[in-house]
């Protein structure tokens, strides 16, 4: 089938404006291509599209014309970008001619509008389902030529051309829109322009807004557009905003100081990421729609189990195989000694470097570059079997439990071309592989060059739980090959699920996910109900290195349009908007999978209704410009292209599986609330023993029934041990911050971190102000304050409520819990802080002791004595313990478990001088070294 090549003209004749519309080429039937396998049919050749098109492109062509003006802007909320190309020109020259507007555009991106004025005449655009629109515009029965998207070669980019012929003098007034989601990449959302006006141009301007509610972390300007634009780029860069603009003046456009040529021919790069909390999602409600993106950071890798599979065959003979010989040497590099792996490379026959996974030691990865550099491309291509002996590599070592069961599993398949041997029916092929396949394998497809099948790729790729990858067959296909791996390299979570409240939520988009990769984003979007509350919730599982997690993460229906409507570039609707785009995807790579012809039809039906409602030109779907004072019709539309895939797609089937669950916050263990009882400073006894404020130390002593208290005058940067058990392994130790200044000749010190450490099974928790450290052997994980998460381990369970307190429970015979206070930013002397909170029911040994850990094993107490104080309400008595008599005041501390304000009193009895007498010792023999230190010996 001949892909179309379309253009838009419109004549002069007899001093009116008449129109008519050719297609040159055939129409690809979208709505009639509903067989399954119809791909098996299709072997078209590359498109005729000259390739010089692509070299000499001008956004504006003709001759004898005046560009006036060429200006782009972009408006980024939310990482949606909405994107406007306008121009206006004049034909100078003394004749009719033909003026061309054209425009590359993402292919990830849909066009929204298009809207041209000749001289007075407007037309406005509005997408309608194809055959809609090709009806209608055939109606006019004009003369001309039609206009069109058409896909170029290039790798990342489409092409929207028109072409207007208009007499002498004539005003032509261009403006496209689109639409796209930003999609985040090795830590990156990158927004790219092509500027190639072609010419000199009195007002060339590109402007891009971003506004990110959270923040902005970074905003780059590379110089892409080449160095003789240097400096030329100005950027204004806010907490929640940033202002690109590129301005250059009419003698800074020029390629030399005397040239007529403008340097002005590339593209325009904009780069950023936003502010996140390391391991919190982000939920924002807007419009009556949600957008959820997850983006953790901070997490040790998952291990890697990987099958390289190589297309030897003849086709790769020469630059293709140096290239792909190159980035493999570069790959293995990459390799751990946590990593498992091995190689198939195929022509006619399959061979195998390995018939097993090995690990991905210096001496594997020498044989293994070794075996690559020595291969000969020569023969057939045999896919089929190249790829079910890639699964049964994986399989084997699964199934023989060779592997970690928390790793991730994958073949990485490279080929330039179709199969010629052995099994060569694609759809056969597809069968085949997705019969012998688990969830527990993916699929990455990397296609090189023209010749191949792509859309046969994209498809075994995403019914497999993968992505396929054009790589271009030029210089730099090796540079190509290694960042594709770079962005799946490195697998911090499986099994992702990003569920909601019941009846909270409807129509949401793709929710359970396979992997995902560090440096990528998640992003889930839906439609609200209405339930009466003001708040809505998502709360994200997911299987990390060595533990479970579970994050609840939380936002306000109302706070974000109020934020919106005082911006002036936001995109109003931004969600919805969002959500459409993301359905649309979805359907579309979902259509392409569809299992019967009725099923397609279905899905087809729902895209073609989302396209029209949201004004997408989809490749099922078309522009029709018409004439706002006649029936003059032009049509833009958005042909399939065969090599390319169905659609801008943003990656997987749509495997919709909506998880809605309670609303609850992590489980805690019932010491770790307290009962009200006659107001908010009251409270039932607490049966806890906690160390709050400066810090202040309230042992709870059950057979006494009573609680002592004590302060540690200690300096800053001091660790103090807390518990200390050799004979179950764990250490609780906290370290003192200062406060900010003197009050009243002291300075305050408090508990800025608190580590809980178990040697034997091998983790340490370390609670800061500002986070939170998990480290598990080898492996390293940091959650932040600002979501509220479950996370379990082997045989420890940490629950973070958001901004408030952190739950660690080892073996369930050991609970502690460490509550966050923040203060005012600008207060004069105070900090944030800790307090730390344990239960006297803590299963430790008879070896435990330190500050708090020697009252494990309670002495016995005897208060008698008591005497009026220099206060009525601080008596004085006489205590007996441990063999000292000291002299004790009657006082009070807080307990903030319930109430962090203003806390519940817990009456006590104090002992001065840093404990002295009722601890063991001296309060200075309890510092020690390290977080992790155990105490010595007193």
């Amino acid at each position: 089938m001949k892909l179309p090549a379309l253009l838009l003209a419109a004549l002069l004749l007899s001093q009116s404006w008449a129109f008519e519309f050719i297609i040159d080429g055939e129409w690809e039937s979208e709505m009639m291509s509903d067989h399954v396998d119809h791909f098996d049919n299709r072997r078209i050749r590359r498109s005729p599209l000259a390739s010089e098109e692509e070299e000499d492109f001008e956004a504006i062509r003709g001759s004898d014309i005046t560009v006036k003006s060429y200006k782009v802007e972009s408006r980024i909320t939310s990482r949606f970008a909405h994107t406007t190309v306008k121009s206006s020109v004049v034909n100078s020259g003394p004749n009719a001619q033909s003026i061309g507007f054209n425009v590359q555009i993402p292919k990830r991106a849909f066009i929204t509008n298009f809207t041209m004025n000749v001289n007075g005449i407007t037309f406005i655009g509005s997408v309608k389902e194809k055959t809609v629109a090709r009806n209608l515009y055939a109606q006019a029965r004009a003369r001309g030529k039609a206009a069109g998207i058409v896909r170029t070669n290039s790798q990342d980019m489409e092409t929207f051309k028109t072409e207007v012929h208009v007499p002498p003098g004539s005003k032509v007034e261009f403006e496209l829109h689109y639409q796209e989601m930003m999609q985040r990449k090795l830590g990156t959302y990158t927004h790219t322009l092509h500027i190639q006006p072609g010419r000199l141009v009195p007002q060339l301007q590109v402007d891009v807004y971003i506004f990110e509610p959270k923040g902005i972390k970074f905003v780059k300007t590379p110089s892409t557009l080449g160095e003789h634009f240097a400096g030329l780029t100005k950027v204004t860069h806010t907490k929640e905003k940033a202002h690109v603009v590129f301005k250059p003046t009419l003698q800074q456009q020029r390629k030399c100081d005397n040239c007529t040529e403008s340097a002005v021919d590339g593209v325009f790069t904009v780069q950023y990421d936003v502010e996140r909390e390391t391991n919190a999602g982000e939920l924002q409600v807007s419009n009556g729609h949600f957008v959820q993106f997850f983006a953790p950071s901070d997490l040790t890798p998952l291990s890697k189990n990987i099958v390289f599979v190589i297309d030897v065959s003849g086709s790769m003979w020469g630059l293709k195989m140096k290239q792909t010989v190159e980035a493999m040497k570069t790959i293995l590099d990459d390799l751990t000694m946590d990593d498992y792996f091995s190689i198939i490379d195929f022509n006619h026959n399959v061979r195998c470097w390995s018939e097993e996974l090995v690990p991905g030691t210096s001496i594997s990865v020498a044989e293994a570059k070794k075996y690559i550099q020595n291969i000969k491309p020569n023969g057939g291509t045999n896919i089929n079997e190249a790829l079910l002996k890639a699964v049964r590599i994986l399989l084997k070592a699964l199934d023989q439990g060779l592997i970690d069961q928390r790793s991730v599993s994958m073949i990485i398949l490279v080929s330039d071309g179709d199969p010629t041997v052995g099994e060569i029916k694609l759809s056969a092929i597809q069968k085949n592989v997705k019969r012998e396949m688990r969830e527990e394998i993916s699929l990455f497809s990397l296609g090189i060059g023209f010749d191949v099948d792509f859309d046969f790729l994209e498809r075994i790729a995403m019914e497999n739980r993968g992505l396929a990858q054009r790589i271009f067959a030029d210089h730099d296909a090796s540079e190509q090959l290694k960042l594709f791996y770079s962005q799946v390299s490195s697998p911090l979570l499986r099994k992702i699920t990003i569920g909601f409240p019941e009846d909270s939520v409807s129509d949401v988009t793709q929710n359970h996910f396979d992997k995902f990769f560090s440096g990528s984003e998640l992003v889930v979007a839906g439609k609200l109900k209405s339930v009466g509350s003001n708040m809505l919730q998502s709360f994200t599982t997911a299987s990390a290195a060595t533990m479970d997690l579970t994050i609840d993460t939380e936002a306000d229906l109302q706070e974000l349009d109020t934020l919106l409507s005082q911006q002036q570039h936001s995109i109003a609707g931004f969600a919805s908007r969002m959500w459409a785009y993301i359905t649309i995807n979805q359907l579309l790579a979902e259509r392409s999978l569809a299992p019967t012809a009725a099923k397609k039809r279905k899905i087809t039906q729902r895209i073609m209704g989302l396209a029209v409602e949201h004004q997408f030109v989809t490749p099922l779907t078309a522009l029709l410009v018409e004439s706002q004072d006649g029936p003059e019709r032009l049509l833009a539309d958005s042909p399939k292209d065969p090599k390319q895939g169905c659609c801008p797609g943003i990656g997987l089937p749509a495997r919709t599986s909506v998880q809605f669950v309670s609303s609850k916050p992590p489980s805690q263990p019932t010491w770790a609330k307290l009962t009200p009882t006659q107001g908010p400073s009251q409270a039932k006894a607490p049966h806890v023993t906690v160390v709050e404020n400066d810090p202040h130390f309230i042992v709870h002593l059950p057979k006494n029934n009573m609680d002592v208290c004590f302060n540690i005058d200690s300096k800053p940067g001091h660790i103090l041990n807390l518990v200390s058990d050799p004979g179950t392994g764990i250490v609780i130790n906290g370290q003192l911050v200062g406060g900010k200044k003197m009050k009243n000749n002291k300075l305050n010190t408090y508990f800025g971190t608190i580590s809980i450490y178990s040697e034997d099974a091998g983790v340490k928790v370390v609670v800061r102000t500002s986070r939170i450290d998990l480290m598990e052997g080898k492996n390293n994980h940091s959650f932040s304050w600002a979501a509220t998460a479950k996370l379990n381990l082997n045989r420890v369970k940490v629950a973070i409520e958001k901004e408030h307190k952190i739950t660690v429970t080892i073996d369930d015979k050991i609970s502690v819990m460490v509550l966050l206070h923040r203060v005012w930013k600008k207060h004069l002397f105070n900090v944030d802080f800790l307090g730390f909170y344990t239960p006297n029911d803590n299963q430790y040994s008879s070896q435990v002791h330190g500050l708090i850990g020697q009252f494990i094993n309670e002495p016995e107490v005897k208060v008698f004595d008591v005497r009026e104080g220099t206060e009525p309400e601080k008596k004085h008595a006489t205590m007996e313990v441990k063999g000292n008599k000291l002299t004790v005041t009657r006082g009070w501390q807080k307990d903030y478990r319930n109430d962090k304000k203003h806390g519940s009193d817990v009456y006590c009895w104090f002992v001065h001088n840093s404990g002295k007498g009722f601890i063991d010792g001296h309060y200075s023999n309890y510092i020690v070294p390290d977080l992790d230190s155990f105490l010595p010996p007193l």
